[in-house]
């Protein structure tokens, strides 16, 4: 089995909500880019909490719309061992840093999981008492099928209140 590791984070300091993947998929892993399959729902999910067609931008596009509305992007497990895509089929996980990343963003109020492996992982790397809300979010993976599009949508809306809260409320006005 190939071991296989996660990209770096996408954060910047104000980041508000932050999305964790578990580990990069084939596709993912082969265009060095977050949730590259074709079918994975990941572009579109996001693009609907924020009323971006996302689908329709570059990569580095879609990186900056999310970082613009103060999204961070990373992943549960740093390395591990995984024939194919399939989560079912890690092996031998050694865990992010998560901990540590959420210390370093002080605006950050919510982590929202994509998929059941993402949020079993990465709620024990958070660490327990953390006063950040934690949501667990129906997989943007095209493997789980189980719910469809639409479902999946309603549930991942509920990270909108997420991301309109400010901590300072005159950052964008300047004043």
């Amino acid at each position: 089995m190939t071991r296989k590791s996660s990209f770096p984070p996408v954060v910047r300091a104000d980041t508000r909500l932050l999305l964790l993947g578990s580990l990069p998929g084939e596709a993912s892993l082969r265009a060095a880019r977050y949730y590259a399959h074709p079918q994975n729902r990941f572009w579109h999910l996001v693009g609907a909490v924020i009323g971006v067609d996302l689908p329709a931008l570059d990569y580095d596009a879609r990186l900056g719309v999310l970082l613009d509305h103060r999204i961070g992007l990373w992943d549960v497990v740093k390395s591990g061992r995984r024939e194919g895509s399939l989560d079912a089929a890690l092996r031998e996980v050694e865990g992010n840093p998560l901990a540590e990343l959420v210390q370093n963003l002080p605006d950050l109020a919510a982590i929202g999981f994509n998929g059941g492996t993402a949020a079993h992982i990465g709620r024990r790397l958070v660490g327990a008492g953390t006063p950040l809300t934690m949501i667990d979010l129906p997989s943007s993976s095209p493997a789980f099928a189980a719910m469809s599009l639409a479902e999946k949508t309603a549930r991942w809306l509920a990270l909108r209140p997420f991301l309109t809260e400010r901590k300072d409320s005159n950052r964008e006005t300047g004043a």
